[in-house]
């Protein structure tokens, strides 16, 4: 077996694609890593999908209110709108998403998986028609974040005859959402073109100044698939191609707490002229072939680029702080009513690659179901980031002039990952399934640093290689028809990224669990026990979420951690005179925290980790008709989290975001067999909180948002 290296991997895809176009159709069902929600509740580990018929119902396009509805999800909300989520997963924290593996129809989607994994990208959920979370064992099948979990994003399928779909809606400060696809099948071949436009207005609104605080998103998707008929191997090829833009006025600037509680909606006029400027674009190839009746070969190449340069104020929380701890002069700037001098405002301008070819085999033997493969990827964050200065002369920002970038704002983090995995499910009996899996990382990184804008001279070298094996298993037992045990243990593992040193390790983690299935006529219950122990806890440092330490960069050890918690779900549904009631409840207990002092971090035994809340859950309902007329409740609470690790060793106000419960109604009424009209309140109680204060103040979630709409499917 021979891999493409990396001086050659573009050309690699190029004749991967290419031959692959000569072949055939990729079906969609091999781009979903569960399948559904039947087979996420028998799986041999822990996992969850949020079905179409959900992201139809809530008229969904913030995918944090949607993983809230799943136990073991951590949601750490960052501008209300859920344009650039903070998703952690059992003992993988949330910081932008950087320690869970985000995919999308089956492929890689943060922007530098390995030497930047940070999330700056999120595909629009708008698109969306299913979202699976898989947890434990099964999920080293796919990575590299193999700690907490893994989210799957599954785009519209490619329809098997002529149809089509368009969704519009808008609320009340006049923001709209459009969304719709058409495709068809004809012979072997199908294909669909999509779009989504949204025109967000905001619900902020900013000081000394008409412009709100809105976005613009452009979205569009292609697809094409071929599949063999006739006699001969069954083969299957599948081509994606998506673009979208963003334009948002964005910033990272918040509020002290005392006007925050004063009027949670504002911004200060200092973040007037931050703007997220943002353009991704994305290819993914798939071919399959049936080599013989039971083995089947797939090839997978992709590539996405992604470019943002966001715009805003710098050193914000400096302004903050200080406004926070009773500096008249602080709140004065903050204000507009006091000048001031050298607001650096700077071009978080990057560049991203990402691509990579991957080969899959799937062997049927007796009882086993096989999976082994191995892919080569690589990576890379380009970063050349300009500041520029203004001064702040009776409330309004007057430009002073631009500064070049030093060495930390002009350099490239890159990697190269080379992988290899073997699963096994074995049904042994008709009992008793036994999932064994085996994933090995080596993983290469570099950062480059220039002391000169121009990059003719270099600077600060960085190196890193990791080489991680990461063994799983678990098991499900049927006690019975309606009672199921279940249980595994696996390797958890987090690359470093880009500016690792050449002495650092990287995150490892063992992770245990352990539950109870029910399953009855419309019941459904689950009971899942956790348990991660951590050797080396890490932070990764960013810009959107500085470390405990303080860093923007790089990452920041902890040291040894324990993460345990108990997820439960319980679904059902049952009949009220002429009305369906569906419920569905969704609850998760965690405790975080440093198992062992670390002199070198100054953290102790029993110190509570970052972005992790103790309580979260969700209740869904809702009151279906057969006159078409159905309603619906979600409600969702998120407990309070630490700011930083150790939280719960300072009496600072500062510390801890706040708890949050939010009730969302959803009226839906079916006008005829094609059309429907729908009724969304957001919020409806209007509460709002601090829903985080990284990196620079305290921000709120969405406030009540009405919105109306029409669904017309053809």
């Amino acid at each position: 077996m021979t891999y493409c290296k990396r001086n050659t991997l573009s050309v690699c895809i190029a004749l991967v694609t290419a031959s692959a176009i000569a072949a055939p159709a990729f079906a969609q069902e091999e781009m979903l890593i569960i399948g559904s929600q039947e087979a996420a509740r028998r799986v041999a580990g822990s996992g969850a999908v949020i079905a179409n018929e959900q992201l139809r119902i809530e008229a969904a396009t913030d995918i944090n209110q949607l993983l809230k509805t799943v136990p073991g999800i951590y949601i750490r909300e960052e501008d209300g709108e859920g344009l650039r989520p903070n998703i952690g997963i059992r003992g993988a924290t949330s910081e932008r998403s950087s320690k869970i593996t985000l995919m999308e129809d089956g492929v890689m989607i943060a922007p530098a998986p390995y030497a930047d994994p940070s999330a700056y990208y999120f595909p629009t959920a708008a698109r969306q028609t299913a979202v699976e979370v898989l947890k434990g064992a099964p999920l080293l099948r796919y990575g590299p974040q193999t700690t907490g979990g893994v989210v799957n994003l599954v785009s519209t399928p490619l329809p098997n005859s002529s149809q089509g779909a368009l969704n519009f809606s808008t609320d009340e400060r006049g923001s709209t959402d459009i969304h719709g696809w058409f495709g068809d099948k004809i012979g072997a071949f199908s294909w669909l073109l999509e779009t989504v436009q949204r025109d967000g207005e905001g619900f902020k609104d900013i000081d000394r100044t008409s412009d709100d605080a809105g976005f613009d998103i452009e979205d569009y998707v292609a697809k094409l698939g071929w599949e063999s008929q006739g006699d001969g191997p069954k083969q299957r090829f599948f081509l994606k191609a998506q673009y979208s833009e963003e334009l948002s006025n964005e910033t990272y600037l918040g509020l002290t707490d005392v006007d925050f509680n004063d009027d949670s909606n504002r911004r200060y006029g200092l973040s007037a002229i931050d703007q997220m400027d943002n353009r991704h674009s994305a290819v993914q190839a798939n071919y399959s072939i049936e080599l013989q009746e039971n083995l089947t070969a797939s090839v997978l190449a992709y590539r996405n680029d992604f470019h943002r340069d966001w715009f805003k104020l710098s050193g914000g929380s400096a302004f903050i702080n200080a406004a926070n701890a009773g500096d008249a002069q602080a709140q004065g700037i903050l204000d507009g009513n006091i000048d001031t001098q050298g607001l650096s405002y700077k071009h978080n301008n990057r560049y991203y690659e990402s691509q990579g070819v991957e080969l899959n085999f799937t062997l049927t033997l007796a009882q086993h179901n096989i999976d082994f493969g191995v892919r080569r990827h690589e990576d890379e964050s380009d970063r050349y980031q300009e500041t520029d200065q203004y001064d702040q002369i009776a409330g309004a920002l007057v430009y002073q002039g631009t500064t070049l970038p030093g060495a930390s704002d002009n350099r490239i983090d890159s990697a190269e990952a080379l992988t290899f995995w073997i699963t096994d499910a074995w049904q042994v009996n008709e009992r008793l399934q036994i999932t064994t899996a085996l994933r090995h990382e080596s993983v290469d990184s570099h950062e480059q640093r220039f002391n000169t804008p121009d990059r003719s001279v270099l600077g600060l070298r960085k190196t890193n290689d990791s080489s991680e094996w990461l063994p799983g298993a678990s098991f499900t037992y049927d006690l019975n028809d309606q009672w199921q045990l279940l249980a595994g243990i696996h390797r958890g593992f987090s690359p470093l990224g880009g500016g690792a040193t050449e002495a650092e390790e990287p995150e490892t983690s063992d992770n245990w669990e352990a539950g109870l299935r029910y399953g009855q006529n419309a019941w459904f219950v689950e009971a899942i026990g956790f348990y991660s122990d951590f050797s080396d806890k890490s932070e990764n440092c960013s810009l959107a979420s500085p470390c405990s330490n303080g860093e923007t960069s790089g990452t920041y050890t902890t040291g040894e951690a324990t993460v345990s918690g108990i997820e439960f779900q319980a679904s059902t549904s049952f009949m009220l005179g002429e009305f369906t009631i569906p419920v569905d409840f969704a609850y998760t207990w965690t405790d975080a925290e440093i198992s062992n002092d670390n002199a070198s971090t100054s953290v102790h035994k029993g110190d509570l980790l970052k972005d992790v809340p103790e309580h979260a859950y969700s209740l869904r309902t809702g009151f279906e008709h057969r006159s078409g007329w159905n309603n619906y409740l979600v409600a969702k609470y998120v407990d309070e989290q630490c700011v930083s690790v150790s939280c719960n060793r300072t009496t600072a106000a500062q510390a801890t975001t706040d708890e949050l419960l939010v009730i969302d109604l959803i009226s839906r009424y079916q006008l005829n067999d094609k059309l429907e009209g729908f009724l969304k309140v957001e919020n409806l109680l209007d509460e709002q909180e601090i829903v985080s204060r990284n990196p620079d103040g305290a921000r709120p979630n969405k406030a009540r948002t009405a919105s109306i709409g029409l669904a017309y499917q053809f």
